[in-house]
């Protein structure tokens, strides 16, 4: 994580340092001795620029070991600190929305959420069954790397990464190359979404975990029965011992009017008159400190997401909807430019491929024109020869008449001469006649040679004709300019602004003070009951959704479970899903009937 140095000055030189660890930085101050607890949290949220302040608080561990929250109305070293230097703090959530698309405004509350729900499913402390643990190491990777490139993605990339409860991995028989083939498959899927959208779509679907958001602590009942508390955005809710998944009891916000407690003995005061205390029973009276103050933060949230928007979080909003809409015109922009210069880079590689084909044709042009002068050249040296043998022929054929004419005009003294004669004539028109065929036939195959000989002419006007045209096409192909300029990446950075004070209602934290309480605010019942309803009612829908997405990879990777690292948890969520049971019906189940009813079912376990 980066480290961030900084000093606060005031008039007195008196100070001490500070760390503060958030989920992503190191902060360090030098801070006034005499600083309060809101004045450095107040310091921590503008360093980051954080204005959704009423979500977090600063966390340490008190003398005792235990887990204990930075109490803003007094000095930091009046409270049970550690005595270190520096001394060091966690910046943490510690309240959590019912609905974070409905209620998380800034993206870096959004991020500082992600990675601590993110961090809280690695270790276990919420948790996730396997096949969800695939789909929200699918995002998580996407919020990392962005979108999936299989050209510059390198095998072991995600194998290396901690991105799956070692729970989940111990109960596979699987190697890690086949877990990064599973979660490559759905981060490949991701496609598109930015690091905002994929965190916010991570926290959609661990908000359905049973385990979100909930803060346990041990109880007992009258009967001495070892329970757990859960404390969360929605309530308080009753879990046997080995069951921190479903809840055996629940109290919405909306049925509580008072809070408070004595020593170790916890009361809880319904709206229903009828309906007797909530009474149980902390191991350590500062357990019960912390539960009044989680139990006040999480209720006067409760009743603030049923009000009317205040003037802050409605520029809020409206800043988050405008610099939304930026960025998806951006984006927009961008993607068109992307588009525009994958085409032209498409558009080069076709030219660059048909200009290599046109010069293989080219080649294939004057190849063909040398041959074509080859022949004509043999076609040419062959009419010659032709030539002079049709001349010899003729000049054999001439003499052949006059020897013929000249026997004919001879005297012949004898007859036995004249029939020699005779028979040497026949002989020699014979032969004439043989002679002037030949020569006809010669002739007629000087005539096929000439033809030849002008079609190969032909043929190499035409080449040459072609190869011409093939070179102006080149080089007019060859001339093509680029009708793209060099991307501009817009960028912006978050901005700044004013955070309100979470004005939260604490107990005293001397240990001399043995007991507290509040009263809570209910305004009206009615209508918050039906609200409560309507949300139930979507939140059931959503989770039916989730299970709906996540059904076919649980079936992929049934084969391959280990029964024999199987926990108790996973046994009660199978369980569960036989039943037909989640997250939401089971809170609607256990509130169905009064809180009389269900305060005495409280007392008999």
């Amino acid at each position: 994580m980066p480290l961030v140095s900084m000093k606060k000055t005031s008039g007195s030189c008196k100070s001490f340092p500070v760390r503060i660890s958030t989920m992503d930085a190191e902060l360090e101050f030098d801070v006034d001795v005499k600083i309060t607890g809101k004045e450095l949290y107040d310091l921590v949220c503008r360093t980051i620029g954080l204005r959704e302040t009423w979500y977090f608080g600063l966390q340490c561990v008190d003398s005792k070991g235990y887990t204990a929250w930075l109490k803003f109305d007094k000095k930091v070293l009046d409270q049970d600190v550690p005595k270190e230097k520096p001394l060091q703090l966690v910046f943490l959530a510690k309240f959590f929305p019912e609905d974070v698309a409905e209620e998380l405004v800034q993206e870096i509350t959004q991020h500082l959420f992600f990675l601590q729900v993110k961090q809280s499913i690695l270790h276990m402390d919420i948790y996730c069954p396997p096949e969800a643990s695939v789909l929200l190491a699918a995002y998580a990777a996407q919020a990392r790397y962005g979108d999936y490139d299989e050209a510059s993605y390198s095998p072991g990339m995600l194998a290396s990464e901690d991105l799956l409860p070692q729970r989940v991995i111990d109960q596979y028989q699987m190697t890690p190359e086949m877990w990064e083939e599973r979660i490559k498959v759905w981060y490949s899927e991701r496609r598109g979404m930015t690091r905002d959208e994929t965190e916010m779509e991570y926290l959609k679907i661990a908000q359905d975990l049973e385990m979100y958001g909930v803060n346990y602590f041990q109880i007992k009942n009258k009967k001495n029965t070892d329970l757990w508390l859960g404390v969360d955005a929605r309530g308080i809710n009753v879990y046997e011992r080995d069951n921190r998944l479903a809840p055996k009891i629940a109290f919405p916000w909306s049925e509580i009017k008072n809070i408070s407690f004595k020593d170790k003995r916890f009361v809880i005061k319904m709206v229903d008159k009828k309906a007797v205390d909530f009474i149980f029973f902390a191991p350590k009276l500062r357990i019960n400190k912390l539960i009044l103050e989680l139990c006040v933060g999480n209720h006067e949230l409760f009743m603030r997401r049923r009000k009317p928007d205040s003037m802050e979080i409605q520029q809020m909003k409206s800043q988050a909807r405008e610099e939304k809409a930026r960025k998806q015109l951006d984006r927009t922009r961008l993607a068109r430019e992307k588009q525009l210069r994958e085409e032209a880079v498409r558009e080069k590689e076709e030219l660059e491929r048909r200009m290599m084909h046109l010069q293989d044709e080219v080649r294939m042009a004057q190849d063909s024109l040398m041959r074509s002068e080859e022949t004509a050249e043999l076609l040419a040296e062959k009419v010659k020869i032709l030539d002079e043998e049709a001349m010899l022929l003729t000049q054999k054929a001439a003499e052949a008449e006059s020897e013929v004419h000249r026997i004919q005009i001879s005297a012949i003294k004898t007859e036995e001469e004249r029939m020699i004669m005779e028979r040497r004539m026949r002989e020699a028109e014979l032969i004439a006649a043989k002679l002037v065929e030949d020569s006809e036939r010669r002739a007629r195959e000087a005539e096929l040679l000439k033809e030849e000989l002008l079609k190969a002419k032909s043929a190499e006007r035409m080449a040459k004709n072609t190869l011409l045209d093939l070179s102006r096409t080149g080089t007019s192909s060859a001339s093509y300019h680029m009708p793209y300029n060099q991307l501009q990446v817009l960028t912006s950075d978050l901005s700044a602004g004013l955070h309100l004070d979470n004005p939260m209602v604490t107990s005293p934290s001397s240990g001399e003070l043995t007991e507290g309480g509040c009263d809570l605010e209910s305004g009206d019942m009615d209508q918050l009951n039906l609200d409560l309803e309507k949300e139930r009612i979507d939140c059931i829908e959503k989770s039916r959704h989730l299970q709906e997405r996540l059904i076919e990879l649980k079936t992929e990777m049934e084969d391959m479970r280990a029964d024999t690292h199987i926990t108790e948890l996973d046994r009660i969520h199978e369980e569960s899903l036989q039943r037909g049971d989640n997250k939401y019906s089971t809170l609607q189940k256990i509130s169905a009937t009064s809180s009389k009813a269900r305060v005495a079912f409280f007392e008999e376990l």
